[in-house]
């Protein structure tokens, strides 16, 4: 099987094709996650050097100048202490490369790996009987807050430089999906969406759909029988296994042959892709492993800065624009009857309920109209949208095309019910389209602002909302909220897509 591969290599897709101008070993080294973590210890090194320097820098020489103190006495301590910093960042596996990169916790484990790292430099400080002088208080305390500055924001470039190797093929896992189904199909657009995750999918393995076939935008490689040959082949370190598309003697022979083989992972797909945005956890019932879904996606550090930065953007929002606020209240109720304000009835958090606030844009009776225009209603339940809405009042139509209407909700976001950021709200009745995706939706707080309306906003067919709801919802991380607050400034200037 092998051979005959080697004579006629699998089908492989555009972004892949390049590889079989590389030999095994040259591929190997060119992905090897060693060229990864390496360099990071180096790196760490010289920021915990970096630190001290910068420390004693501080204290001698900015905040009270002493010449008593002798440097070199800190430059040895440093240099002792080293080995010890870089053990201790080791033993948080802040160098395995199933958790490094990996967004707020890598940051969590930075902060425990400092705070432990002080803590080895007083004692080491308090042991050592050798040294000439003793230790400043304050260059301690200083020393920690500068490598806990330093070893985060390294860390955080050396990441996004990672993130720009990984999308051109660099430092990838190339990686097999085990079972063609629905499930399978979703993984693949998520990793393929995805590369700076650093997974590089070439293509499936199924029993039933016929090797050549296109699935998902990525080819069929064979079967079950010649996944030995193909993983040799391809060099594959990755196996993703779908276990809905297998039978279960498929799927038990797959981790028999496969799950302790040296040099390639095996991974199993939870089977419940359309719930599992949530965080995981395994928790031991009387000796049996089983799983624990987090109710809400956004959890622990990063939860807490998100709602920070709500708590604090919807404070200052309210402060700057609450006197054009009351300006434009008082236009609306001069131009139609009527009060300011209209509450909207959506779904947030866990399905709970609440009435978002906006300034009014139509005239006091557009559900009385609705009813009595059966064509207005259809188009409404086709998109959730009516482009030419005869409801909307003159004014009404200025603070849509500008998303003025939206202002109010910054006090449903400093309540808690939304955030800044977020899919879009919708009504109850508008679950429907979202089918098996609204229990992933009903993870996350509703945003004022979204990628639907930085991508296009209500020129979006529904089906493109739902997917980029979904893509937010997957790939939250706070770089991305920041990156869509200031898209929508730009977008709200131009005005475009808003009726």
């Amino acid at each position: 099987m092998a051979t005959m591969l080697k004579r006629n290599p699998p089908v492989l897709s555009d972004r892949t094709s390049r590889y079989w101008f590389l030999d095994k070993e040259q591929l190997k080294e060119r992905l090897s996650i060693r060229w990864i973590i390496l360099p990071l210890v180096f790196l760490d090194g010289l920021m915990v050097l970096a630190a001290a320097w910068l420390a004693y820098q501080t204290r001698f020489h900015i905040l009270t100048y002493r010449t008593a103190y002798d440097i070199n006495v800190y430059k040895l301590v440093a240099l002792r202490i080293l080995p010890v910093w870089l053990i201790i960042m080791a033993s948080y596996h802040l160098y395995n490369k199933r958790i490094i990169f990996g967004g707020m916790a890598e940051y969590s484990a930075i902060f425990g790996a400092t705070a432990v790292g002080m803590v080895a430099l007083v004692v080491y400080t308090f042991l050592d009987r050798s040294l000439t002088s003793p230790i400043s208080r304050g260059w301690l305390i200083l020393d920690w807050l500068y490598a806990l500055i330093l070893l985060g924001g390294e860390r955080f470039l050396y990441r996004r430089f990672v993130y720009w190797l990984r999308t051109r093929g660099f430092f990838t896992r190339r990686a097999l999906i085990v079972g063609v189904n629905e499930e399978g199909k979703l993984i693949a657009s998520q990793l393929m969406t995805s590369p700076r995750h650093g997974v590089e999918v070439l293509g499936f393995v199924d029993n039933i759909v016929k090797r050549g076939a296109s699935v998902a935008g990525l080819p069929v490689l064979g079967s079950m029988e010649g996944l030995d040959a193909l993983v040799q082949v391809l060099n594959v370190e990755l196996l993703i296994i779908i276990p809905t598309a297998l039978e279960r003697p498929a799927l038990l022979d797959l981790y028999r042959d496969w799950a302790y083989r040296q040099g390639v992972e095996l991974t199993l797909s939870s089977g419940l892709y359309e719930l599992f945005t949530t965080g995981v956890r395994v928790q031991s019932i009387g000796n049996l492993p089983l799983i624990n879904l987090d109710r809400t996606r956004i959890t622990g550090v990063d939860a807490a800065i998100k709602r920070a930065m709500d708590i604090v953007g919807a404070a200052i929002g309210i402060a700057v624009l609450f006197v054009p606020y009351l300006i434009v209240s008082f236009i609306i109720r001069r131009d139609s009857p009527g009060p300011a304000i209209y509450r909207r009835r959506v779904v947030g958090l866990g399905g709970k309920e609440f009435d978002a606030f906006k300034l009014r844009t139509m005239r006091v009776d557009a559900e009385a109209f609705m009813r009595s225009h059966p064509e207005l209603r259809r188009e409404w339940q086709e998109s959730g949208k009516l482009k030419n809405d005869p409801r909307v009042t003159r004014v009404g139509r200025i603070l849509r095309r500008y998303s003025l209407d939206e202002l109010p909700q910054l006090l449903n976001v400093l309540r808690g019910e939304m955030s800044l950021v977020g899919p879009r709200m919708i009504t109850p009745e508008e679950l429907r389209h979202f089918g098996p995706w609204r229990y992933n939706l009903l993870t996350v707080r509703p945003g004022m602002t979204g990628l639907w309306q930085v991508s296009g906003r209500s020129d979006l067919p529904y089906d493109e909302r739902v997917r980029l709801d979904m893509y937010y919802i997957r790939n939250y991380s706070f770089w991305l909220d920041l990156r869509i607050l200031l898209a929508t400034v730009k977008v709200v200037m131009r005005g475009s897509g808003a009726y």
